[in-house]
Parts: C-alpha cells; structure tokens; sequence
C-alpha cells in the first residue's frame, strides 16, 4: 500500500582512447570555457546522468562561436571525437539518443564537417571484418536514420557501402548459423543479428527513398545490384524453416518493399503480386531481375508460411489509403483474402494460427481505408451477405473460442471491423433496421451463454447498434449475463460485457430525457439485478460479482451508492441473514466495501455516521456468514489512501474481531483475514510518518488529514497500545497444542507485523516493534512451532524468527544452549518419522545464521575450523559449509553401515533425514556469490560419491519388480542378487500376517531360502534388531521401503538443486567453476537410469521433479557437448521403446513406470521460443509405434508409446505445441480400444481420458457433459481436420455391425469412444452455410448407433445426434425416425431398436423446444403439429412397451 518509489536511472558512462584524451587536454583552455575544456571535463566523469547534462551544453556552447570558428582546428577534432564517441555507444544507452537529439540543434556552419566527420567513423564501422562486430553496426546504422540528421546524411553519402555491408553480413551470419547447429544459444544470438539486419535494411530503403528514390531505378548501378542481393537473401530467409518464424515474417515484409521499390510501372504491381499469391505468374511476364532474386517465390510450389507472410508483407508495405491503387488494388485485397481462407484449413501449428489472426485482422483494417476513401468496387463484395464477410464470420465463429488468448482477441478485432465494414457500404443506411444486423443479433442472443466469443461479439453490437435495440428483444439479457457469473472463466467477458452495456444504456437514456428520471430506469436495469444477486446468488456468483462488476459500476457511477445503500437497508431491517445466506447486511458491508476501497468514501467513520450505522458494522463483524464478516473487517481495513489514519473505533472493532476469528476453519477466509489486517497495518505504519512530521512540525492538521481529531502524539500512543494488544493475542492464541488454523492465522499476522514494522534503520521512526514484545518465553513459544506436523506452520515461523534477527542473536548467546539445539538437530535428522527431518533442516537453517555456531561445531569434530568475516553472507556460508561436512560425515557413516544391514538402517537411521537437510541447506545458501571455491569443489564432488553410494544401496528396493511385497522375480542376475542379501535379512514369509504386524527380528537370525515348509506358527513373533545405541527396533517391510522410495527422493532433489543453482563450468580456463562438465553428465546418467527403472512412483515421480531442473539448466548451458546431452538421451530411450529388447529394463507395467515422466522432462523444458524439433521428433516416432499393429515385436512398444503419449497431452508446458498431434492420438487411442490384448486397451482408454480433457478442458461440474466442456463441430473439424474421415469410416464400421443378424450381436468396443466425442459437440451459428467439413454424412451412423443392444450406447448416440441436425431440419427429422418406428401390423421388430429411436425423438424435441423460442409462433406450431400427428400414429406401442411411455409427455 506503501508508494512506490521511482528506481534512480542507471545510465554507463561513456569514455574514450587515450589519444582522444591528449586531444582535449591539449586544446582545453585554462578558463575551461571553450568545447574541448567541456568534452574533457566529460569524459573524465563516472556518472553517465552526469554525463547527459554536460552533453546538452554543447550547442548552447558552438553556437556562441564566430563563423571564423569552422576553421578552428580544435572544433574540428571535437567533432572527429564527438562523432567517434557516438559510434561507440551501445544503442540503449541514453547517452546516444541526448547526443543525437543535441547534434540535431547543430548550427549550420558546422554541419559540413560534422558531417564529414560522421561519414568518416562510419566508413570504418563498415569496415569491420569481426562477424560477432556487425551487430554493433547493424545497430549503429539503425540509430542513424533513427531521428538524426547527421547519422542520416553520413548513411546517404555511403549508401552503396551500408548496402554491401548489408549484403555480406547476412550471408556470413547466415553461414555460421549454420555451422552452429544445435547450439541453440549462438543460434538464437545469431539468427537475433539476421533479423536486426532485415529490419535495418527495411528502414533504409523506406527512410532513404524521399531524398534518394531515383537510385532504386538505375539498373546498372551498384546500388541496384546490392538491392538485387539482398532481395535474393530475404527470400532465401522467407523460405528457410530452420530459422525463427520471427526471422520468415520479417523477410516477408521485406521482399514486398524491396520490390516495391524497385518494380516499375508501379501501376502493375498488385497484378505482380497478386499473380505472385495466386501462384499464377508466368515466368515470361516476370522482370528478369526479379525471376534471378526470387525465382522459388515465382516457379516452385511455397510452403504454406511462406504464402502467409508474403500475404502479410503485402497488406503491411502497400498503400491501402486513399485507394490510391485503384481497381487492381482492389482486387489485390480480395485475392489476398481468399489465399487466407485457403491457409487457414492448411495451417496446424498455432504460432501460424496466431499469424494468421493478426493478418486477418489486419486485412479487415485495409478493407475499411479503401471503403473510407470512397471507392465504389468493393462495396458489394464486403456487405454483410456477400461471401467474404460470411466467411469472415465462419472464422470468427471457429475460432472465438480458441485457447490462445491473443487469437480469441484478433476474432473480436475482425467481428468489429466486420460491422464496420458493413456499415460503410450502407451508405447511411439505419443499421438498427438492416437485416443482416438483426439477423446476427439473433443468432448471437439464441447461442447459449457458456460461449466466451458470444461477449465480446455482442460488445462489438452494442458499440455498433446502441443497447436499446438488444434489450427490446429481451429486457432479461442484463440478469441473464449475472447468472453465468459464478463459473470464474466467464468473469472476465460477462462483466466487460455488462460494463459498455451500461455505458452505452445511460448515454443513451441521458441524451433522450431532459428530466432525472432516466436514472431510475437506469437503476432498475442494471442495479437492481446486482442486489438480488447479492442478497440471494450463490456463494461464487456473489464473490464474482463483487469482485468483477461492482467496482464497476460504481466507478462509473458513484450515486449509485446511495440507491444501494437505501434498498439494502430497508431489506436488512427484515433480515440479516444466516450462516447459509449473507442476506441484505452482507449485500450492505460489501457495497460500503468496495465503495472505500475505490475512494467513493472518505473514511469508514463517513459511511457509519452518513450511511450505515455503527450498530450494522458491528452486527457484521459477528455474523454467522463468514463472507459478511470479512466485507465488514474490509470495510474497516482497506482504503484508497494509504495515509488514511485508523481512527479509535476502527482499531477496536478489529481487536475485537481478531479474538473470535483466528481459528478459521476456511484457508480462504483465513488468507482474506491475514491480507486485510496487513494492508491495516500498513496503513498505521504509512499514516504515523505522517503523524511523526505533523508533530515535528507543531501545526494543525491540514484537510487531506481532516480526520484526526487528537493530536498527533495522542494518535501515535494509541497505534503503539493497539498494536501491542494484537501482538499479545496472537501469542497468547500460540498456547501447546493449538491447533493448525490458529498457529497460521497468528503466525501469517505477526509476520505482517514484523515485515510492515521492521527494525528502524537511520532516523526513520516506527511507532512499534515486534522486537520490544519479544521475550525468552515469547521466543520459546516460537520455537515450539518447529515441532508441528505441518509444514507450513515451520516455515512461518522460521521465517518470523529471519525477520527478528536481532531477537534470534541475543537468544543464542549461551554456548550451551546452541549446542544442545545443534544435537537435538542431528537427532532429529535421522528419526524414522519423516517431519522430524524437516525439522532438523529449519533448526539447522536457524543456527546456520549464527555467528557463534562453529565453537559449537568445533567442540564435537575433530577439525579445527576457522573465524570468518563477520559479515551476514559470509557467516552464512562459512556455516553451511561445517553444517554440511558434519552431516556428510553421519551420512557416509550410515550408508556404510547400510551396506552392511539396510533392514538396521531403515529402523534406526533412516538416510533421507541427512540428505533432506543438505538440500535445503542449499537452498537458503546465495550460491551466485560464493567466496570458498577452493572448498566447495571437493565437498561437492564428495556428495556426488555419497548420493550415488546411497542410491546404490536403496536401488533394488526400488527398482525391483514389486517394492511394495519385495517379491523377487527380477531377472537381471545383479539386481536380483542384491534383491536377495535384502531379503534374506528381512525374511519375508508367504503370508499376509507379515504386511499387518510388525515382526522385531535378530540381527544374527539366518534363513534358509530352501526351507519353505516352516510353519508360520514357528515363527518368532519377537526378536530384536539392535540400532546404533543397542535398543530394540521394530521394523516391517513398509518401513523398509519407505525408507528406500525418501532416500531416492531426496537425493533426486539434491541433485536437481545442486544442477539448478550451481553454476556450470564453461571451460576449463573458468575460476568460478563448481561442476565439472563430467560431473553434470553423471549426475544425468543417475536420473536416466533411476527414471527408467524405477517401479515405485513416490520414488521416480520426484526424481522428475531433479531431472526437470538438470535439463532446464543444460537447454541453456553454453558448453555446446551438455547443450546436446538432452537430445542423445530422448533418442537413445526412443530407439530402447522402439527395439523391444527381452533384456530391456524397461518398466512395461505400472503405466510404464518413471519412463513418460523422463520423456516428459526432456521435451518440456525445450526452449519454447524454438522450432521445437525434438517434439516434432518424439510425436511422430511414438504416434507411429501407437498406431503399429506389428506383433513381430510384440505389444509392449505400443504400450509404452501409448503411455508416453498420455503424460505428454496432459503437460500444460507443452501448451498449443501439442495440439497438431492431437488428432493422431485420438486416432492411436480408437484403434487401440479395439486391440485384443488388454494392456493396449487400458493404455488407450487412459490416453483417450487425456485427450478429452486437452481439447474440451478439465471437467469442473457434476454435469456429464458440461456446456463449458464442448466445441462447435465446425471448430472441431477446423481445428482437427484429419479427424473428419477417420471417425467417419470408424462410425461407418461400427454402425454397420449393430444389427449383426448372428446370434451374438457384435459389440464394438470403438463405439463408445467415437459418440463420447461427438456428443460433446453442439450447433455452431454457421451451420447451414456451405462448408468442407459438413456434418450430415454422420447423421444416418449415429442413427444406427442408437439401436446398439448396449443401453449406455444407446443413450450417448441420441445426445450425440442434436449436433449434427441443423435447427430447421429437426422436425423433418423427428418425422422421419418416428416413422421409422414398426408399425401395429408389424410382425417382427427389436426393442433396442425401439428405444434408441424414442431416445433420439427425446433429445432432438428437447434442443428443437429450446432453441426455437425465438421463431414465429406459427411456424413453431405447426412443425410441432406435424411431429405431433407422427407420434400419435406410433401410440400403440405404449401400450406393448411400458419403458417407452416416458417419452409422450413432451409431446
């Protein structure tokens, strides 16, 4: 709440050579007075802001000098450095726009030799052989024609040199970007340089072209020739797919320019260009120069990009206003338009989808400048019902509900522009009456509210139309868009929605009444439905609401409060609510609020004296509701001043409701109340400097602070006892054995405290201290927090005693007491109970920081260790450092142990407890400044060692083929022989009494594996394994394991930490080196081998979580051999999935194990901002194994490939990238259903699971199938149009086999999955109109899939067939399957038959009656009556058939 203070700008100081330098010091004069005294007294300074004010006196200074001055040899060597000194700079750097901006005010006699000056340092810029310089160049070139006179002349007079430089540096960058393939580090550098140079070249041909043009049509000219160069390069760019899509968009803008400047007569160019697009141009029409520089753009087949960002460049680089091209122009746009329509059914990847939005909606942006200028040609193209705005609605339409948020904004462009468009060919026209409007008001109100598009369309209407003509359609819109306001997806739209509706409506109503009673109409429009919400919504639609639109309308409209707050309060007399319901009082404190909140209120003292009374605000602090008593603490908390001052009635409410309200039982509530009380506090801490000054100064409050009414120090003393009061509430609510919710609420407020409050620093006063408070019982009680099971209540705590720092070193002076800390630590780190080592690592963090804990250490290890600095950093890694010897020192003690007996370890020091507190000893350390080098190295290369002796140890466990039973029937020799030593010491029997008791077994006991005949009564039910202090333990085989799986786990992490925030070593030259490149590919090794075989999730499930952080760190490490490490690991585990090996360790049960999570590591954290190839690489190798019917090989690559595939569709990092591979895994997921080995089943059904949820989103209601769960069939197929033949063959065969004349009917198995895709479809607004994707040929299928003999099929094909009927064919279709139905002379017929078809009869009457209500009641009724008299023919078989009865009803 605090104001945020503006950052000081950090400007880098300029300097020159040390010739320059004897240059000025040899023409400064003794006064200092004249440009050398000035340049030299610059360039000795070390601020770069100082600088800037020395630079802006160097006009003022020149133009005092004479005009004899230009001959002085002083000013001309300052010129000569000035100049070299602009070319030095770096182009972000301030220093060069201020010189460029002085330079400009240069006085004219001077900017001959200026000139010449610039001309010169940039000629040997252009020099420059050193390819990693030409960015440098690039960038300096650019920075001239930026606004710069100087820089623009000095680039004209080399214009032919800057071309050439160009040339050449293109294509040297483009050579070594091909020689550094697979770096993608120097890639991304390099192919930065490519896309600088495209747009430095663009900048010059369109800056030079006013002064210059005639040196673009001299064909024999250098210049041409250069230009011809570089057209041929940017072509080569556009059709390169190996560069960035950012590269190809650019080099698309590009070629147009280029040829738009070199083409003559211009008057034929869009006819070049559209032939071109159209891939219509005869290679004997094309001008030569052209065919040699763009001979793939005009003889060979382009890609489908290619055309896109040629389509793109044209609508960009042309000259759309004023149609100045004429009728070929316009034509121009019109073949453009459809070489789009064409694309957009090609294109698949979605960053093309997003350029395709964009260029759309760019071209909508053309369309409406060439209509604007007048021009007649185009009008009736792009009226509302000539085809390519019904085209342009299909997209829209399509694609309104993509899931890239910047596509779904591009629809709402385009529908505007769209209305535009057709609004300027009306010519004046009353769009209010035009149909083409009506109609599409229509069809957008019928569409069902669940549709995000539908908001932002019906915005764009109301911005076109006025809201009166919506809402005499239908004066419930308004409550209408309030009820979907309780799903959070659609917030966002309904309110934008709601708020330009209101706008829109009380503009209106205001310019047509003269008297104030439009506000009541006003009111009762949009008000009064927001208070019915309010008072009686459900608990997510009222937060919403309040949330979302209430700040609305009340920004907009502040006398509204008033209305609120007189309806609300009549209502609250009547009822005040309950623990259910908020009532009139919750709908009350929430507007007074957000009223507050937002500055409609001055203070909470205003609205209980002037709206509310005090009696109501305390009634809502003790509500049942829990929500109404959080509005009321937030009425008396926030404020839109942060230097508002708590007044004495405000502070004793809250000290009130903090006593009652601590153990929320709600982690919402809780938070709210934690986030309200800290914004009070700030307010307290913000309004007591206030105070402070106002004291200091001895004056009356001025009327910003009207609202003190003591004196400021009375006010002050008042915030201290306050303050003071809650701090003894919350410790007092820390009592033992308080519980969770308690210790949250109270140590989450007294960190607030502490954090708001801190200690002061200088002068600063605070009008309290936590620390003051704070004594040895009140730092007990905190530390007692460490001994909750619950996490986060150590880490509140930890982090309260981080921020009391000063209270932590003044407790932790007795020696005795650190060291008993310190043992009880290391105890606690090898208990059998796993927060007893989380434990440890906060008691070990909280002694790290502390400057006395190496005499401690000392005492107990025999190493002699050494006093460091006394600063924070080094005290804190001087300590880590010890700490983590010591622990490294009872780990290596254990694990040797371990080897020797894993079941002792297991039950008497289990090793994840040490592990764990080294990693997150780790985790606090600052390891990007760390000074103990030389001591690092070998530590880290020591716990290497440790980690993998650890690992080894717990391995088999783990990697066995049943670690839960430990059932030995793993066929490699070494892995069953270490299996085997485990369990001869665990001896397990045949039995499941071992799993339920716990049996204490003898250290020497010995078993034979032979003697299995031993009666289970004879065994011992007691014996003893002796631990490290001689006492008995009991251990089962559950403790066996977990302690196998946490020690896995926490070496995992360990080595994800260590990978993630050590640095890596880039060459051997490097000091700061704490990884070797070796080490990193160990420790990558260790994660492929434990990912891929492991058998026990908890174990491999958090090695992935390591894994994610290793290849993170290596995609971006610049050591070229670990930046590919990532790639030979993916195809290395393809070839192993693919090969099938009898010998392969891989893990084909248990969902195939760890294998989909090390897949997933290595593809998800590929750069997103690349091409993706090992994606691209990965789905296609497993989509091919997923859809193989090989059995040559067997099944079991098929079942991993299917595996893999599920864990890859339900990663969200992969985002709109998987989405092209979507269709080939439904197709993978179908056929595999039908697979007669069952493990391919289950693997499909799982992947099929995955993909429904990618494509129709998570499932959030009990509702089957959601409405905010579907898709249009027209987006659908649009989006997955592979999709459209495949599931229609599938449906085609399946139909086929439900009425199978044998005796056994054939079941499909693919059935199901089909209709449980297609019944999540609905209706699209467009259906009707010609489309490629039509749905009818899947009507008769579904239809036949209604008579399956299975009920569920039955059920689902009768809600999938609502879709596929368009609403004017549904009662020619109720007709039709009504008489399909047997008649009463029928001899012969099926039931299943019967029923399927009344199913359907069902569901299509149900969606007609519902989606009609806007016809003409005529023609409503009288399809009715037809459907009617059908059904009435068909009564006869309610009276055979009792289950059909429930269907008549409807009729």
């Amino acid at each position: 709440m605090g104001v945020k203070k503006k950052r000081e700008m950090q400007v880098a100081a300029l300097t020159v050579c040390h010739q320059d330098m004897e240059t000025l010091r040899s023409f400064a004069d003794m006064e200092g007075k004249n440009l050398a005294s000035l340049l030299l007294h610059c360039v000795q300074l070390t601020d770069g802001v100082s600088q800037i004010h020395s630079i802006k006196q160097i006009v003022p200074l020149l133009e005092k000098v004479d005009k004899n001055g230009v001959c002085d040899p002083a000013i001309q060597s300052c010129l000569d450095i000035l100049a070299g000194i602009y070319f030095s700079l770096t182009l972000k750097n301030p220093l060069k726009k201020v010189l460029a901006s002085s330079l400009n005010g240069l006085p004219e006699v001077f900017l001959t030799q200026a000139t010449h000056s610039f001309t010169f340092h940039l000629q040997e810029e252009l020099d420059t052989a050193d390819l990693y310089s030409y960015r440098k160049v690039m960038d300096n070139i650019s920075s001239c024609m930026e606004n710069f006179n100087l820089g623009r002349a000095s680039v004209v007079n080399l214009l032919k040199d800057v071309l050439h430089f160009l040339q050449k540096s293109l294509i040297e960058i483009l050579e070594e970007n091909r020689k550094f393939a697979g770096n993608r580090i120097v890639q991304t550098q390099l192919m930065s340089d490519l896309l600088v140079g495209v747009r430095v070249a663009m900048t010059l041909v369109q800056k030079v072209q006013g002064p210059q043009g005639s040196l673009w049509n001299d064909s024999s000219s250098p210049i041409w020739q250069s230009m011809c160069g570089l057209l041929s390069i940017f072509t080569k760019f556009l059709n390169d797919d190996d560069l960035l899509q950012t590269v190809e968009s650019t080099s698309g803008l590009a070629v147009i320019l280029f040829i738009k400047t070199m083409f003559r007569p211009s008057e034929k160019l869009p006819g070049l260009i559209s032939s071109l697009l159209l891939r219509s141009a005869e290679c004997t029409s094309i001008p030569e120069w052209l065919m040699n520089s763009c001979r793939s753009l005009c003889c060979t087949d382009v890609p489908a990009s290619t055309l896109l960002f040629l389509c793109q460049g044209t609508l960009a680089m042309l000259d759309w206003q004023d149609g100045s091209m004429g009728p070929s122009g316009e034509a121009l746009l019109l073949d453009i338009v459809h070489v789009l329509f064409t694309l957009s059914s090609q294109i698949k990847e979605s960053t093309l989808d997003m350029f395709l939005s964009r260029i759309l909606a760019s071209w909508t942006s053309s369309a409406i400048q060439i209509l604007e200028s007048g021009s007649s040609g185009l009008k009736g193209h792009l009226n509302g019902d000539s085809c390519v705005p019904r085209r342009l609605l299909e997209y829209v339409y399509t694609h309104w509900e993509h899931p890239l948020d910047a596509l779904r904004h591009q629809t709402k462009v385009m529908f505007r522009n769209l209305l535009q468009m057709h609004r300027l060919t009306m010519e004046g026209a009353d769009l209010a009456t035009d149909p083409f409007c009506l109609e599409l008001t229509k069809s957008l109100l019928q569409l069902e509210w669940h549709i995000k598009g539908k908001y932002a369309c019906l915005g764009c209407l109301v911005e076109t139309l006025g809201i009166e003509h919506i809402l005499a359609i239908d004066k419930t819109i308004p409550s209408q868009i309030l009820e979907v306001m309780g799903d959070q997806s659609l917030v966002p739209y309904a309110s934008d929605l709601l708020e330009t509706m209101f706008k829109n409506h009380k503009s209106h109503l205001k310019s047509q009444t003269v008297t104030n009673t439009w506000m009541d109409k006003w009111h009762e429009t949009w008000v009064f439905p927001v208070l019915s919400v309010l008072c009686g919504g459900n608990l997510d639609q009222r937060s919403y609401v309040i949330d979302y639109y209430l700040p609305r309308i009340l920004n907009y409209s502040p006398e509204s409060l008033h209305y609120m707050v007189h309806i609300l309060q009549a209502s609250t007399d009547t009822g005040t609510g309950s623990c259910n319901h908020r009532g009139a009082l919750g709908a009350l404190m929430a507007c007074l609020r957000t009223a507050r909140a937002h500055g409609h209120l001055q203070s909470a003292t205003q609205a209980w004296e002037n709206l509310v009374c005090s009696a109501r605000v305390k009634q809502g602090l003790i509500h049942q509701h829990c929500q109404v008593r959080i509005d009321t603490l937030g009425l008396l908390c926030e404020s839109n001043r942060s230097t508002e001052v708590v007044s004495t009635e405000e502070m004793q409410w809250v000290q009130f409701f903090i006593t009652y309200n601590l153990n929320s039982q709600s982690p919402g509530v809780r938070q709210q109340i934690c986030s309200l009380l800290k914004k009070l506090f700030c307010r307290i801490q913000e309004s007591s400097q206030v105070l402070y000054k106002l004291e200091q100064r001895k004056s009356t409050p001025d009327s910003e602070n009207g609202s003190i009414r003591e004196q400021p120090s009375v006010t002050l003393q008042q915030y201290k006892n306050f303050m003071s009061s809650v701090c003894n509430i919350l410790f007092e609510a820390l009592f033992p054995g308080s519980s969770y919710s308690t210790r949250f609420s109270a140590l989450t407020i007294l960190g607030s405290v502490a954090e708001v409050f801190p200690d002061p620093e200088g002068n600063i006063q605070t009008v309290y201290q936590l620390s003051h408070d704070i004594d040895a019982g009140r730092y007990q009680i905190l530390m007692e927090c460490f001994t909750s099971t619950f996490e986060e209540v150590k880490t509140l705590a930890f982090d309260l005693l981080m921020k009391l720092s000063s209270v932590t070193a003044g407790q932790f002076q007795d020696s005795e007491k650190l060291q008993d800390l310190f043992q009880a630590a290391l105890e606690l780190s090898t208990s059998t109970k796993p927060y007893d080592c989380v434990t440890a690592s906060y008691l070990l963090n909280l002694l790290i920081r502390q400057d006395a804990l190496p005499a401690v250490l000392s005492a107990s290890s025999p190493q002699q260790l050494t006093r460091g600095a006394g600063e924070t950093s080094a005290v804190l890694e001087r300590n880590t450092l010890v700490v983590i010897k010591c622990l490294m020192e009872n780990l290596e003690d254990e694990i040797s142990q371990a080897e020797n007996s894993l079941l002792q370890a297991a039950s008497s020091f289990p090793m994840y407890g040490r592990v764990h507190c080294i990693t997150r000893a780790f985790q606090r350390l600052p390891l990007n400044d760390l000074r103990l080098a030389s001591e690092w190295r070998p530590l880290l290369g020591r716990l290497l060692l440790l980690s993998y002796r650890l690992s080894t140890v717990v391995a088999p466990v783990i990697q066995s083929s049943s670690p839960e039973g430990l059932i030995p029937v793993d066929t490699d020799s070494a892995s069953a022989s270490r299996l085997q030593l485990i369990l001869n010491e665990i001896q397990p029997r045949d039995t499941n009494d071992y799993f339920n008791h716990t049996k204490i077994l003898k250290e020497c006991d010995s078993f034979d594996l032979e003697d299995l005949s031993t009666s289970v009564s004879n065994i011992d039910s007691s014996a003893e394994v002796k631990g490290k202090e001689e006492k008995a333990c009991d251990v089962t085989a559950q403790m066996v394991l977990a302690c196998c799986w946490r020690s896995m786990k926490e070496v995992a992490l360990l080595l994800g930490t260590l990978c993630q925030l050590l640095p890596v070593q880039p060459g051997p030259e490097s000091s700061n080196v704490f990884l070797t490149v070796q080490q990193v590919k160990e420790i990558g090794d260790y994660f492929k081998q434990h990912l891929l075989q492991s058998r026990h999730r908890g174990a491999f499930e958090l090695a992935y979580t390591g894994f994610v952080k290793l290849t993170e760190i290596l995609n971006r490490c610049s050591n070229v051999s670990l930046q590919k490490l990532p790639e030979q690991w993916l195809r290395s585990v393809l070839e192993e999935i693919k090969g099938s090996d009898p010998s392969s360790k891989l893990c084909a049960t248990r969902r195939s194990a760890g294998i989909p999570f090390y897949i997933q590591a290595l593809l998800a954290s590929e750069p997103k901002k690349s091409r993706m190839d090992l994606l691209k690489i990965t789905m296609r190798e497993l989509i091919s194994l997923a859809l193989s019917a090989d059995d040559s090989k067997g099944r079991v690559p098929q079942v991993h490939a299917l595996n893999i595939l599920r864990a890859l569709f339900r990663d969200t990092r992969l985002g709109e990238n998987i989405i092209p591979y979507v269709a080939g895994g439904a197709k993978a997921a179908i056929l595999g259903f039908t697979s007669p080995v069952w493990a391919v089943r289950n693997s499909s059904t799982l992947l099929f699971s995955s993909l429904i949820t990618r494509v129709f989103g998570v499932k959030r209601g009990k509702d089957e199938v959601s409405k905010t769960n579907r898709m249009t069939g027209r987006e659908f197929f649009s989006r997955f149009p592979e999709l459209y033949p495949f599931l229609l063959k599938q449906l085609e065969t399946v139909a086929s086999t439900v009425d199978s004349e044998l005796g056994e009917p054939d079941r499909h198995p693919g059935m199901f999955l089909l209709l449980l895709v297609l019944e999540r479809l609905y209706p699209s607004p467009m259906d009707g109109t010609s489309s490629a994707l039509s749905l009818a040929p899947f009507v008769p299928f579904i239809i036949r899939c209604g008579r399956s003999p299975i009920y569920r099929s039955r059920e689902m094909a009768a809600r999938a067939l609502v879709p596929f009927i368009m609403i004017d064919q549904i009662p020619s279709t109720l007709c039709a399957l009504l008489n399909s139905l047997p008649n009463s002379t029928d001899q012969c017929f099926r039931q299943n038959h019967i029923h399927g078809t009344l199913l359907q009869v069902f569901h299509l009457l149900q969606a007609y009656i519902t989606d009609c209500r806007h016809r003409t009641n005529a023609d409503f009724l009288q399809e009715l009556s037809d459907v009617t008299a059908c059904t009435k023919a068909k009564l006869w078989l309610a009276m055979s058939l009792p289950f059909s009865v429930q269907f008549f009803p409807l009729v």
